[in-house]
C-alpha cells in the first residue's frame, strides 16, 4: 500500500458496473461502458501476418470488426469453442483513436456493481497468468475474485493499430471479392 494514497485513487477509478465473464477457471470483467454488446460465435475469418491472439475479422452488420482471443492473448491453451463461447464487442480509446475490437471469452457470466471498498490493486504476483499492467484492480463480490481488466491496455497501442489495419485491409479485399 503506497502512503501517498495512489492506491485508493486507483480504487476510487475502478468502482463501477462490471461485465463478468471467464476464461478457463479465473473471472475477469470489464467495464461496462465499455461494452457494446454480446454476440454468439460466428465465423471468424483469419487474417495473414497476425499475431496468433489475433483470431481474425467477422462481418458484424456491415462493419469488419477484428476479433481477439483473449485466452491467447493471456497465454493459455486454445479450447475448443462451446456454446457458451462468445464474442463481446468493446470499444474504447486507444492513442487518441476510437477502437470497436471483439474479444473472444468461454463464458459471459453476469452484470457486477463493484464498490470502491471491494477493490483492491492490482497484484504484483500470483496465480493469474495475465500481466499485472492489464489489471485495473481485484474485485471482491459474492465470495469470488474478479480480475478487473483494463482492455485499452491489454492490447498495447501499437497491437490495436496493427489489428484495426489488417483487419480494414482484410474487409477491402472481401468488399473486392463482392
Amino acid at each position: 500500500m503506497s502512503i501517498d494514497g495512489n492506491d485508493a485513487a486507483q480504487s476510487s477509478t475502478s468502482a463501477g458496473k462490471y461485465m463478468t465473464f471467464k476464461l478457463a477457471d479465473e473471472e475477469y470483467g470489464l467495464e461496462i461502458l465499455k461494452v457494446r454488446e454480446i454476440i454468439r460465435l460466428m465465423e471468424i475469418t483469419r487474417v495473414p501476418r497476425t499475431c496468433d491472439f489475433m483470431r481474425g475479422v467477422i462481418n458484424l452488420r456491415g462493419k469488419v470488426i477484428p476479433v481477439v482471443d483473449l485466452r491467447l492473448k493471456f497465454g493459455m491453451e486454445k479450447t475448443a469453442a462451446t456454446d457458451q463461447t462468445v464474442i463481446i464487442v468493446v470499444q474504447y480509446l486507444s492513442a487518441a483513436q476510437e477502437l470497436t475490437i471483439g474479444v473472444l471469452v468461454d463464458e459471459v457470466l453476469e452484470v457486477l456493481s463493484i464498490g470502491e471498498a471491494s477493490i483492491e490493486p492490482p497484484p504484483s504476483f500470483g496465480s493469474t497468468v495475465v500481466d499485472a499492467r492489464f489489471i485495473l484492480g481485484v474485485g471482491k463480490a459474492e465470495g469470488r475474485i474478479i480480475f478487473l481488466l483494463d482492455i485499452g491496455k491489454v492490447l498495447s497501442s501499437g497491437e490495436s493499430e496493427h489489428v484495426v489495419e489488417r483487419a480494414a485491409a482484410s474487409g477491402a479485399q472481401e468488399a473486392a471479392q463482392l
